[in-house]
């Protein structure tokens, strides 16, 4: 592992050693910047993001969290004693640190596979649809006639559009949670 003050970071940012830092810190296991100001959090953040081009989390509990958070790709907030302005900046709140492994391995998982599923949903049902008119007009003779009214077309888009990710959603687990927790691995298979 390896532990870096903000004294130390200072003299990265400044001294245009950030290839080097990122070359170093490509062979540790866990990485810890302690006494660092909110724009270094940032800054090394925002380094990850654009040199290892990955997508990065941070995690915050307090106001000096929150331009970590925001320069994440994903920022999670802990509400906490120190105020709720990192839960108000990030995209999920938690309420203990506890709580993150089931929020990216089961929560995490099972939104990946509902996302999945609904662009194949949403991709075949405007295929099927398109398919529908383009195969009226041969019928027609390209005259341009209208084969469907205009609010069965609404209410057509209404509920294939609507009903589908509500039930999805809602019901849609395709591994339990237990599983998810005690197989951390099944993560990787979306990827």
């Amino acid at each position: 592992g390896l532990v870096i003050d903000g004294q130390t970071l200072n003299v990265i940012f400044q001294g245009g050693l950030e290839e080097k830092f990122l070359a170093l810190t490509k062979h540790c296991r866990s990485v810890l910047c302690c006494r660092s100001t909110p724009l270094q959090k940032s800054m090394v953040v925002k380094l990850v993001r654009r040199q290892l081009k990955v997508m990065t989390l941070s995690i915050g509990d307090g106001a000096n969290d929150v331009s970590m958070i925001q320069a994440a790709d994903v920022g999670i907030g802990i509400s906490g004693q120190e105020g709720m302005q990192a839960v108000m900046a990030s995209d999920f709140a938690i309420s203990r640190f506890k709580h993150l492994k089931k929020l990216l391995l089961v929560h995490g998982h099972w939104c990946y596979a509902r996302l999945a599923k609904m662009v194949i949903y949403f991709f075949y049902k405007n295929v099927s649809y398109v398919n529908l008119l383009f195969w009226y007009q041969f019928f027609c003779g390209f005259s341009g006639s209208t084969m469907i009214d205009y609010w069965q077309m609404i209410f057509f888009n209404l509920f294939f559009t609507s009903m589908p990710p509500l039930l999805f959603g809602i019901l849609d687990r395709d591994v339990s949670a237990e599983t998810l927790l005690g197989l951390p691995e099944l993560y990787k298979n979306g990827q």
